[in-house]
């Protein structure tokens, strides 16, 4: 799962590019800076609603708490476009899956996962099926915990692929 750049591309996908998709570009690209692998990292929404704004400000505030920058994120909505323009695509959950899924052009092949697909068995968030939006349930925290482990079993996993 590697372009022609020599990088993987990712984007991870939420509902409003706000709060967990952001969150998953940063806390991964964060990840995977400090085990030395390079990835092309985006984030997008399935509604607009957001588009061209920063990620909401108390997710901004609970991910700089954590070490986390995040103030360089603006939100876009998704666009099928990016079926080609990525080798991976990670939703926050499953209602959010099914739509891109509706998006996709004939004949694409591109891996639509959860986030969630990818904890480690150790995890304590093992067995989550989804990241819950911290813009309803104001677990910003408990959040990015989630988003962090699930960042941590995907970038191993690009890892193992590239050998590292």
């Amino acid at each position: 799962m590697e372009n022609a750049g020599g990088r993987t591309r990712i984007l991870f996908v939420c509902l409003g590019n706000v709060c967990r998709s952001p969150a998953a570009e940063a806390v991964t690209r964060e990840i995977a800076a400090r085990r030395g692998l390079a990835l092309a990292l985006d984030s997008a929404g399935t509604a607009g609603w957001h588009a061209g704004k920063p990620p909401y400000g108390p997710m901004r505030e609970a991910a700089r708490r954590s070490g986390i920058t995040m103030d360089d994120l603006r939100a876009r909505q998704f666009d099928p476009a990016d079926f080609s323009r990525f080798d991976l695509i990670c939703a926050m959950d499953g209602e959010n899956a099914a739509h891109i899924e509706a998006l996709r052009p004939p004949g694409n092949e591109t891996p639509l996962h959860l986030l969630t697909d990818f904890l480690p068995a150790d995890s304590p968030h093992a067995g989550a099926d989804h990241v819950p939006d911290p813009y309803y349930t104001r677990d910003f925290e408990g959040c990015l915990d989630l988003i962090e482990a699930a960042a941590e079993g995907l970038v191993a996993d690009l890892s193992a692929r590239h050998g590292r």
